[in-house]
């Protein structure tokens, strides 16, 4: 038998439904202020700074995204990927990009405020995610942006080649894209920068012999921080030249202590026979030639990137 409700159980039951309405259309409804509550509010974005092959041996030259759309009031969070060193780093209006000078406290250190202000120099200083780099790095760098304009800014260590555009518009616009879109894209551009390097070690190998070592090189996409072949036999009395056949990072090839200053030559390569020599910085294109006038076994290193794996051997035989 099927029970129906009487005349006057009927209204009842209708308020009971629509308190059940009303309770399960409530969370719905403050869900849908909140979302509209947090679409305007401000927000703190995330941008990659550099990227590097799970071995350190591929380091990339890229923030990621390069270029990305906030609005005004609106942060970002800069992060270090890599241990390579890198910067951000916003010039004042009509201030030149000049080569990185490690002796430079404004060029190594943090400068500016947390906000913005569209037109003066700010820089996070020295970033990498190890602290065995030889500088005092930051791993995080944040800025508020509250002035709308399109914003360039650059790594000093790596020049025009390493930059990043910040697009401000106005407080309310709608974004072009997420952080989930932005992270989505980073992480394929992390994987061609990888196999860019990988192509850029295998030509390395073809080009590298027993006379014959490439100190790094890089295409200012990709950077591979190897001597390739970094073990090499020699005889007495050979010599050996190494090449830094890059587009923007300098090396160093030093045999022995590594000198105080890792930028300035020591010792004389025309007659090697163990102790302390180094060709200080070798910029992209440099050669230097080194002759091995002692039998034995001369570990070396790049005094810039030895942290990374960047190291060798000489050995010579009678």
């Amino acid at each position: 038998m099927t029970l129906k409700p009487t005349n006057h159980q009927r209204p009842h039951l209708l308020r009971l439904l629509l308190a059940f309405l009303a309770a399960m259309l409530l969370p719905l409804s403050l869900s849908s202020a909140t979302i509209a509550d947090d679409e305007d509010s401000p927000k703190t974005w995330s941008v990659q700074v550099g990227s590097e092959s799970s071995d350190q041996a591929i380091q990339g030259m890229f923030f990621l995204p390069s270029n990305i759309y906030i609005n005004a009031g609106d942060s970002i969070q800069w992060v270090a990927n890599s241990a390579e060193i890198h910067t951000v780093t916003f010039l004042a209006k009509g201030q030149p990009l000049k080569p990185f000078n490690p002796f430079d406290p404004k060029q190594l250190g943090r400068q500016g405020g947390t906000t913005y202000d569209g037109h003066s120099y700010y820089n996070s200083g020295i970033m990498a995610n190890v602290s065995n780099t030889g500088f005092k790095a930051v791993e995080h760098y944040t800025l508020r942006f509250t002035h709308a304009g399109n914003f360039t800014y650059y790594c000093v260590v790596h020049g025009k080649a390493m930059k990043g555009a910040v697009h401000v518009r106005a407080a309310g616009t709608e974004y072009p894209f997420t952080q989930s879109q932005y992270d989505r894209q980073t992480k394929k551009e992390e994987r061609k920068i990888v196999r860019d390097g990988e192509k850029q070690w295998e030509a390395a190998r073809k080009q590298a012999s027993n006379h014959k070592v490439i100190a790094g090189t890089d295409n200012e996409t990709a950077m591979l921080m190897r001597f390739v072949h970094h073990e090499i036999v020699v005889h007495l009395g050979d010599t050996v030249t190494f090449a830094n056949t890059g587009m923007g990072a300098p090396h160093t090839v030093t045999f022995g202590r590594e000198p105080a200053n890792i930028f300035a030559p020591v010792g004389s390569p025309k007659n090697f026979r163990g102790g302390d020599l180094s060709s200080g910085l070798m910029e992209p294109g440099a050669k230097f030639t080194v002759t091995f006038n002692k039998v034995g076994e001369f570990d070396y290193i790049c005094a810039l990137h030895d942290y990374m794996g960047m190291v060798g051997e000489v050995e010579v035989l009678p």
